[in-house]
């Protein structure tokens, strides 16, 4: 089963006009004139492709990675389905979402793709990002900086909740539209025709109804299938160090904020609370199979335990006390501390833990039924901004007179034996996985985005090349890729894949393995058509026009139905859904890192950065099935060779 990625072709201009558009009153980090779901009812629906456009789009992308031979019994079944089987599926889902209107076609399926999934979810689903430091050195201390971040979070939770959040817009031209002029006129909009006003000043607003499961939501196990679990409101968030559990009030009677010296009161507290290790960690459990962690739930609730975990599951959010004392630039070992750490001092099913290590370095592990990158990054990169320009604490603060006993409360487990042998079994089963996981990054520092775009060669295309390039060249084959794009222009979209590998850029990297027969002038007049060919399959993706999310539900429908059409039993399908290279792509000037795991046990998750003069990648894999180092170093000789070839 594929998964959505981090990121999903996020353009770098989204968050410009959010990030400058604080607001200096405590209890509130915006108060954006025009209401957060101002635009929500009048959203587009998510279209349904022509089952023929669909049927097209799926050979086109199966015919790189088949023989002629295989090629043609999979044409075969596809004009067969198209023609036959596939016209039935495809006037049923339809109606199906014609009696839906208040939703998309895929969401529910895509949803319970998530939570029907048993395995793990760290480093199979559970993505990361690490914040850049604070510019002020001296705001970089645990205490400093956990203190602002929570006060940021709190007041992002405060404005999302009063409908005062800026609603999230792509502006195709920032200069012209993300002005006063478009919030007074879209804002005089009723809400059912407001997106067509937007529309006309050429700016696109997004679906924001992920946004609601940003906070007081985790992901329950349950046997087959997981549940989500989400509250209107708590005034309280947890709080985790060395494997213990927190519970800290910070909202007053009223939902208020509490005051920072108070919040900054009790987290000192906690940071200098002499304590142990905790012997038999419970959150090293949310690392299991997802059957086998529900289990074990079920007999820690049966055992005493049930008001303790519903303490964590309904927190606005958990915040994690990390003991190491990484730095920013010690990049492999972070990454592993905040992909994975050793699960001992982390509660996986969250909606989000925001984790802070003793030198300040501040990240969040995210768990991702519930939504993908674009919320998450509007959280990010707002409280980021929130936490550095106005913190709330500084590092001559002290702690108040408070009584933190009042604020701060132990939340303690009863184990037995069966919960402790649990315990110790999935701390030695994490290990083991954890020990397998090979983590490589590089940073490629000849061109990036600027020589790219001098030769009018996309330069999330470039990047797609090369790693096809680095593949080839460490296996001498091509493999099924993954790029997720954002179908978030709609209501209640997701994602749609979107796949690199085309018979065009399979044709390149056959080309430069033969490079003496090919000249300058002939490869680069062979990328930009490429590269046109990877821009529209970007763009149909974006607008709903790939066939993943397509074929998906009409699978879905005939297996229901009791009746599988060969194009999916076909053993082509299955390899084409298998990705090898998973890559997630993502541009913000505010994070540091940002990765994720391989979706499949023989691949490669890639995370990969684009800047105007440089390139990077983030390479994870499992040791003992593929080699990362080698991909990598296959990698930088790829980017060698685009480098000579398009050098000035």
């Amino acid at each position: 089963m594929n998964r959505t990625f981090l990121f999903a072709n996020i353009p770098s201009t989204l968050f410009h006009r959010r990030l400058s558009s604080i607001s200096k009153d405590y209890q509130f980090i915006q108060k954006s004139r025009l209401p957060s779901l101002h635009f929500q009812p009048s959203l587009p629906r998510l279209p349904i492709p022509a089952l023929e456009k669909t049927c097209e789009r799926f050979l086109r992308a199966q015919k790189p990675l088949l023989t002629e031979e295989e090629y043609g019994v999979v044409e075969k079944n596809v004009k067969s389905f198209c023609s036959q089987d596939g016209q039935s599926l495809q006037k049923q889902l339809i109606d199906n979402d014609r009696n839906n209107r208040q939703t998309s076609y895929i969401s529910k399926p895509w949803f319970d793709m998530y939570l029907n999934d048993r395995r793990p979810l760290p480093i199979n689903y559970n993505p990361f990002l690490v914040f850049i430091s604070d510019p002020k050195k001296e705001y970089n201390s645990q205490l400093i900086r956990s203190t602002n971040l929570v006060v940021s979070s709190l007041r992002f939770l405060k404005s999302l909740n009063a409908n005062l959040i800026e609603p999230e817009v792509y502006h195709l031209d920032p200069k012209k539209s993300d002005t006063k002029f478009f919030r007074t006129v879209t804002g005089a909009l009723p809400s059912s025709i407001s997106w067509y006003g937007a529309y006309l000043f050429k700016a696109f607003p997004l679906d924001m109804s992920q946004y609601r499961h940003l906070f007081n939501t985790s992901r329950i196990p349950k046997k087959d299938s997981d549940e989500l679990f989400h509250v209107d409101q708590t005034n309280y968030i947890t709080v985790m160090q060395r494997g213990k559990f927190y519970k800290v009030r910070v909202l007053d009677d009223n939902g208020n904020i509490i005051d920072s010296p108070t919040i900054f009161s009790c987290l000192k507290f906690i940071i200098d609370k002499p304590s142990t290790e905790e012997k038999h960690p419970v959150g090293i459990l949310t690392t299991e199979n997802r059957n086998v962690w529900a289990d074990a739930r079920s007999h820690l609730e049966s055992i005493g335990n049930s008001d303790v975990l519903r303490t964590i599951d309904g927190a606005i959010f958990n915040l994690v006390l990390d003991e190491n004392e990484l730095a920013e630039d010690e990049f492999t070992s972070l990454i592993r501390q905040y992909l994975h750490a050793d699960g001992k001092n982390r509660w996986f099913d969250k909606s989000f833990s925001l984790i802070i290590n003793k030198r300040g370095v501040a990240g969040v592990n995210f768990e991702h039924s519930w939504g993908d990158g674009i919320a998450v990054l509007r959280y990010f990169q707002d409280i980021y901004k929130d936490s550095t320009e106005y913190p709330q604490v500084n590092p001559v603060s002290k702690p108040n007179n408070c009584r933190v006993e009042d604020y701060v409360t132990d939340l303690d487990f009863k184990l037995d034996d069966k919960s402790k042998v649990s315990i110790e079994n999935a701390i030695q089963k994490f290990d083991s996985t954890t020990s397998s996981l090979g983590i490589e990054v590089h940073e490629f520092k000849e061109f990036g985005r600027n020589l790219c775009k001098a030769h009018k060669i996309s330069p999330d295309f470039l990047m797609q090349l090369s790693f096809q390039m680095a593949h080839h060249k460490l296996n001498n084959y091509f493999v099924s890729t993954y790029e997720s794009c954002s179908t978030s222009a709609f209501k209640h979209g997701r994602t749609e894949t979107m796949r690199p590998l085309t018979v065009e850029a399979k044709e390149l990297c056959l080309d430069f393995s033969e490079r003496s027969r090919h000249s300058k002038e002939e490869l680069i007049s062979k990328m930009k058509k490429a590269s046109d060919v990877h821009g529209n399959l970007i763009k149909e993706a974006a607008m709903g026009q790939g066939f993943d999310r397509h074929l998906f539900a009409l699978r879905l429908l005939s297996e229901k139905a009791g009746k599988v059409p060969a194009i999916f039993t076909h053993p082509s399908y299955k390899k084409l859904n298998h990705y090898i290279l998973s890559t997630s792509t993502l541009s913000s000037d505010v994070v540091h890192l940002g990765a994720f795991g391989p979706v499949v046990p023989d691949g490669f998750g890639i995370g990969y950065s684009i800047w105007n003069d440089r390139l990077g990648a983030i390479v994870s894999n499992y040791k003992g099935n593929t080699d990362g180092s080698g991909l990598l170093s296959c990698w930088q000789a790829s980017l060698n060779e685009l480098y000579e070839l398009l050098k000035l």
